[in-house]
């Protein structure tokens, strides 16, 4: 275990006791506290990486749950139901919606719906966990005007010509389709400023890094509790990608989407 490893690993555990003595909180009166989950929402266009950044932050965080969204639309590949997506029919979906059962939902391309089930939320304060929820910025917004203290992240590609590399070196869609995600991409991207976090997804190591750090840097700023070196260290990490300290590196990631090379161009 190399030291960054060794640091990380007494972060964590140092961090996970905090994270429990959260949970184990008194009022004045003596009675327990009911434990208010930290949401985090992360958002990217599709074929910016986020589905492998989040597979490795639930393998590093401990107590972190993850929302599992609900959709209409027929599993892709090797896609099970439950794991990747809850599917069901779109009659149980917009039962779903009138029974008033979704934190946030979306109808996207026109076609399908996506939404994320107000149950995992309950679920994750009944475990006393915290919650990540993976939505686009439409289904990000309706939940940041529900809780407005849900923690937001939008990952970001290197560049358009990046994002088209990676989606047509995944082979899971027709040019029809790139073109529709990439022109989607474009628009998406326009609402970079409504996230509290930015992550420019170069570097796959890094910026796995990064996205623990921001994780845990919000359960430390919870807890109040002085920090250690270590723990400074994270929150500086997290720091770095703080919106405010990273416009001046997205500026040209959005211009590249904003004017494609003549040949990407309908």
């Amino acid at each position: 275990m190399t030291e960054h490893e060794m640091m990380k690993v007494g972060v964590v555990e140092h961090e996970v006791t905090k994270h429990e003595a959260a949970e184990t909180g008194m009022t004045e009166t003596g009675m327990a506290e009911t434990y208010k989950p930290l949401i985090y929402i992360i958002s990217a266009p599709s074929g910016s990486g986020k589905s492998t950044l989040v597979n490795e932050l639930l393998k590093l965080v401990p107590s972190l749950d993850f929302s599992v969204s609900y959709t209409t639309r027929a599993p892709r590949g090797s896609e099970q139901n439950g794991k990747q997506y809850h599917f069901v029919p779109r009659e149980e979906f917009e039962q779903m919606i009138r029974e008033d059962e979704f934190l946030e939902h979306a109808s996207v391309y026109g076609t399908d719906y996506y939404g994320t089930a107000r149950r995992f939320l309950r679920e994750a304060e009944q475990k006393q966990h915290d919650l990540l929820l993976d939505i686009d910025v439409q289904g990000a917004q309706q939940v940041k005007q529900k809780l407005p203290a849900a923690v937001s992240i939008f990952v970001l590609p290197p560049d358009r010509k990046t994002l088209e590399w990676r989606l047509r070196k995944r082979s899971e869609d027709v040019e029809e389709v790139i073109h529709r995600r990439l022109v989607a991409a474009r628009r998406e991207i326009e609402n970079y400023d409504k996230y509290d976090y930015i992550l420019i997804n170069d570097d796959l190591e890094e910026s796995i890094d990064s996205l623990e750090a921001i994780v845990l840097s919000e359960r430390l700023a919870r807890s109040k509790s002085p920090l250690s070196p270590e723990e400074k260290k994270i929150v500086e990490l997290a720091d770095r990608h703080r919106l405010a300290n990273v416009r001046e590196r997205v500026g040209p990631i959005v211009a590249s989407f904003s004017n494609p090379p003549a040949s990407a161009r309908p």
